[in-house]
């Protein structure tokens, strides 16, 4: 699996990094984690997910999922459903924790303008936004959100859900009560820490 971290596409959170790589070989699943460019424009980071995808495949990994948080999350998710990636470039399951998922709304905006630019049109927006881009032949997706996320707000993954959902691909959503944005992997959370248990469980299926 590659680890995505979040920072809002203008830095790297350590916390959403390493720990999480190690958290899933404690599940027996190899794992890396990889700094994708931030502050640079889109495509450059999905471009990085693609090649790191890519490479793997043609070391012979046969079963490639991504794990992504805030906007980690968007490009986990971008790089599971953007039409234009080649087979080999994509995942085949994606793990999107507390995800940045529209670019559509004014809520959040600091990771459109970081990918975008501030003077990004309604149609670029759209290109990136991943309930816009869900098909029948996405992968299987497993995400999870708090309900009372002031950062990025769980209108985000219900986005997600519900286009999931009209497509009829396999997925899990988890919303929890109460966690502040930027929890990863919340050991020190007996509510949202469960997520890790429910997370293994899907990945156990995989």
């Amino acid at each position: 699996m590659i680890v995505l971290p979040g920072g809002g596409y203008e830095m790297h959170a350590a916390h959403e990094a390493e720990p999480v790589a190690e958290w899933l070989a404690s599940l027996g699943i190899t794992a890396s984690v990889l700094r994708y460019p931030v502050r640079a424009r889109h495509p450059a980071p999905v471009e990085a997910v693609r090649a790191e995808i890519a490479g793997l495949r043609r070391r012979g990994v046969r079963r490639i999922g991504v794990v992504g948080f805030s906007a980690g999350g968007h490009l986990a998710g971008y790089a599971a459903l953007a039409p234009d990636a080649r087979p080999e470039e994509r995942p085949d399951f994606a793990v999107l924790c507390y995800p940045v998922v529209t670019m559509l709304t004014e809520r959040h905006s600091g990771s459109r303008v970081n990918l975008l630019g501030a003077d990004a049109t309604p149609a670029q927006r759209r290109e990136v936004s991943l309930e816009e881009l869900v098909t029948p032949q996405a992968p299987p997706f497993f995400v999870w959100h708090s309900s009372d996320d002031q950062a990025v707000p769980v209108e985000h993954s219900y986005r997600l859900a519900g286009a999931l959902a009209a497509h009829g691909v396999p997925h899990e959503l988890h919303v929890f009560p109460h966690g502040r944005h930027g929890l990863g992997l919340a050991g020190d959370d007996r509510s949202v820490g469960a997520w890790t248990g429910l997370c293994a469980k899907w990945l156990a299926g995989r």
